[in-house]
Parts: C-alpha cells; sequence; structure tokens
C-alpha cells in the first residue's frame, strides 16, 4: 500500500530558470539527485508532457542499485514540474506522483516539493532525508555563477 507522503520547501539563491533546467538535463539530475553515497545513471530522459524518463540509482558502498521510471504529466516552464515513478522492484509496488513549484523572490526561488504515493517499506523519513540531502546538492549546483 502506498501512504506516504514528504512536503520539503527550500529558498535557492538561483532563478527558477537553472533551477528548472537542473531538474531537464540529464547530467544535471545525475549530479544533484542521488541521495549520499549512491550514483546515478540516466537511462532516458524526455522533458515533455507524456515523456517518459528512467534511472538507476546505485550504492557507493555496496554496489547494490535500484532502477525506477515514470512519465511527465505537467512542465510548466520555470513554474511547475509533475512526474510519476514507479520502481522497477516488485517488492516496491504502486505510482508515486511529485510535483515541484518554483516561485520567484526576492534573492532567488522559493521551490517547494510534494512527493506522493511512496510505498510503504520504505520509511518516510529515510526518503525525506534523501530529499534533503538532493537539495543540498542541488544548491551547489544552481547557485553558483561561474563564468567562462
Amino acid at each position: 500500500m502506498n501512504t506516504g507522503t514528504v512536503t520539503l520547501h527550500r529558498v535557492l539563491r538561483a532563478s527558477p530558470e537553472r533551477i528548472f533546467r537542473a531538474f531537464l538535463e540529464p547530467a544535471a539530475v545525475a549530479k544533484w539527485l542521488p541521495p549520499f553515497g549512491f550514483t546515478c545513471q540516466v537511462l532516458e530522459l524526455d522533458a515533455r508532457v507524456g515523456g517518459r524518463h528512467a534511472m538507476a540509482f546505485s550504492n557507493f558502498s555496496t554496489g547494490h542499485g535500484h532502477g525506477f521510471s515514470g512519465e511527465y504529466l505537467d512542465l510548466v516552464p520555470n513554474e511547475r514540474i509533475r512526474y510519476t515513478d514507479r520502481f522497477d522492484d516488485p517488492n516496491l509496488p504502486g505510482e508515486m506522483k511529485t510535483t515541484i513549484t518554483l516561485n520567484p523572490v526576492s534573492c532567488g526561488t522559493d521551490i517547494r516539493i510534494v512527493q506522493e504515493g511512496i510505498p510503504a517499506a520504505i520509511p518516510v523519513e529515510m526518503c525525506y532525508l534523501g530529499w534533503q540531502e538532493s537539495l543540498l546538492q542541488l544548491a551547489q549546483l544552481v547557485e553558483p555563477v561561474i563564468p567562462d
């Protein structure tokens, strides 16, 4: 049964455009999305409504991993991203839905994330912790503006 939900809120010192792009460019996603101690392989990323994504996270310590994939439900440039995820593992059934909302503020972007339908086998607090680590890495990617 899928009952878990996490809600996160951050203000990042980056424009909505930079953050939106970081969610949809495969190299950027691979850099910031996996929590600490994991690597990410982006297998597919078709960033359009109805487009699909597929990824695999691997535990760097053990080499064990898990794959997941889903579909983009809503893409409003620089404002909102909604997508689904399903784990490849049959022990983690069901479909999760994630909504990312970006709002410009005086110092950057207010980002809100809601992930619903987390499989019961995954402790919500671990999912929340993973997202916190991912958002720290997202900030490290999008906040610096480095000239060529």
